[in-house]
């Protein structure tokens, strides 16, 4: 057939910049979205840090808390959802309207009754590095107890040469001879001398730290026990001599070895096992530091109250004086300008908009599981993306984004708001229970069990089963190790 041309004619949804700005906000972290703000407050001239009080402002909200913002004049607030459909309307079609007095959202007082001082948000617990929980490192540990020691010069500085020879896990892997070298210290370093100096930093802190050896390691441990400490005379003789053997589990031969009874050797090998073989692994634990809650949950009179986070709520605004000038400027709507004015307008709404869907859901989160605040992990409810979608009328694709990498802090603790999500279970009875809930009655169980009889996890699966909850072994092994919770041989006593 010989070539033509054929005109179809199709209608399709295309999200317009705004509304993908809307999106990419909504799915961002506390912290990625103030660095978000950050970057765009640097870049463009149309935005200001907002300094000043807004209590005049103040928009009390249902829940008690309230939300100070300058509305913008002649149009009406951004709305509360993020649709995922494609605007009607132009991209610029707000330009010259709207006001210079948009701002963002901004808390007048702290959830926990303290009054916020509107400065430069230093000592007002506004920074969200407030929340952050800093550990000292193990050497830093080390060096502040080694301090407090009355000890010489040159013994002190020998004890810290050793310290910052240490690796991350609290081990010395380098030779002692070869650390003397390393210094200029007049007469040499004497071998007695770089002993007792390891001596003294193994007992600053945490026995273990400064071992050259795993068998070290735990013999320092040991050491540290009460001499009537049950199966520790055995203990030290199988770190010592037997480590081998212990991990091939070798009962039979160990006995033999050291000479000892079947109830001793397993005393022994159940201390072992609780011993720490990386002591210095626990220090400067920077990876859970940096989880700022977005929500606060509070108890009020019988009522559990949602607040967003004054902490995670950066404050900025149109700067004023920049978008008059611009305004009375000819060929204003020609210029490159215009566009910045335009973004820095819409990240003004979208952020508003952003605060208002995440204290939304956390509302609806709240209300479907308010049997969790009130009895704890046990009574945690199944629930789905989509039951909150439904009844907050957002797409569920919103309320994916508006629940990732979000956290909620609670009386209970600190939770992410995917961890008011557990899937469901079925019932003898044909109700519904939730995964948590049966981690919850594991953990309990696991709690009240005798230390010389341990539950199996066939064992754990039949009680569950007698209180109606059918749950398979391997599922009950899963969420033991979810728990990280040893299985029943290396719990027994």
């Amino acid at each position: 057939m010989p070539p033509s041309l054929e005109l179809r004619t199709k209608q399709s949804l295309a999200l317009t910049p705004r509304l993908q700005q809307s999106v990419r906000l909504l799915q961002l972290s506390s912290l990625e979205f103030q660095q978000e703000l950050r970057n765009a407050l640097d870049t463009n001239p149309f935005l200001e840090y907002d300094e000043t009080q807004a209590e005049d402002n103040a928009l009390s909200t249902d829940n008690g808390s309230s939300l100070s913002d300058a509305p913008t004049l002649g149009e009406a607030t951004a709305p509360v959802d993020t649709p995922m459909t494609a605007e009607s309307s132009n991209d610029g079609s707000d330009n010259d309207s709207q006001s210079h007095e948009d701002s963002m959202s901004e808390f007048s007082s702290d959830p926990f009754g303290r009054t916020s001082t509107r400065n430069n948000g230093d000592g007002d617990g506004s920074d969200p590095a407030d929340w952050v929980r800093i550990e000292p490192s193990l050497h830093e540990t080390l060096h502040d107890t080694l301090r407090l020691y009355p000890i010489n010069d040159r013994d002190r500085a020998v004890a810290q040469l050793i310290i910052e020879a240490l690796d991350d896990d609290g081990y010395l892997r380098q030779d002692l001879q070869e650390l003397s070298e390393l210094v200029d210290i007049e007469p040499a370093l004497s071998e007695d001398e770089l002993n007792i100096a390891l001596k003294l930093v193994q007992s600053l802190d945490k026995p273990g730290v400064g071992a050259r050896t795993l068998s070290e390691c735990l013999r320092l441990q040991l050491d540290a026990l009460e001499p009537e400490t049950p199966g520790r005379a055995v203990a030290i003789e199988i770190v010592m001599h037997h480590l081998e053997r212990l991990a091939r589990r070798e009962q039979a031969e160990l006995q033999k070895k050291i000479g000892c009874s079947a109830d001793e050797l397993r005393v022994a090998c159940a201390l072992v096992r609780k011993l720490d073989p990386k002591p210095g692994s626990n220090y400067g634990a920077a990876e859970d530091n940096y989880v700022v809650p977005d929500v606060i949950v509070r108890q009020v009179k019988k009522n559990w109250v949602v607040t967003i986070n004054p902490a995670v709520l950066p404050r900025a605004r149109i700067h004023r004086m920049y978008a008059e000038l611009f305004a009375q400027s000819a060929g204003a709507s020609r210029s490159p300008l215009a566009q910045q004015l335009q973004e820095a307008r819409w990240l003004i709404r979208n952020a508003q908009q952003r605060f208002t869907t995440i204290q939304r859901v956390a509302e609806c989160i709240v209300s479907h599981q308010k049997a969790f605040f009130d009895y704890g992990e046990i009574a945690l409810k199944p629930l789905v993306l989509r039951d909150v979608a439904d009844e907050l009328e957002l797409h569920e694709s919103t309320i994916s984004r508006a629940t990732g990498n979000k956290y909620m802090s609670t009386p209970r603790g600190i939770f992410e708001f995917k961890h008011f999500f557990p899937r469901e279970l079925s019932t003898e009875s044909g109700g519904t229970c939730s995964a948590a809930a049966v981690r919850a009655l594991l953990k309990e169980m696991i709690a009240k069990e005798s230390s010389s009889e341990p539950l199996s996890d066939v064992s754990l699966a039949k009680m569950l089963a007698d209180q109606g909850v059918i749950v398979a072994r391997r599922t009950v092994a899963k969420y033991r190790h979810l728990m990280k919770v040893p299985p029943a041989e290396l719990r027994r006593a």
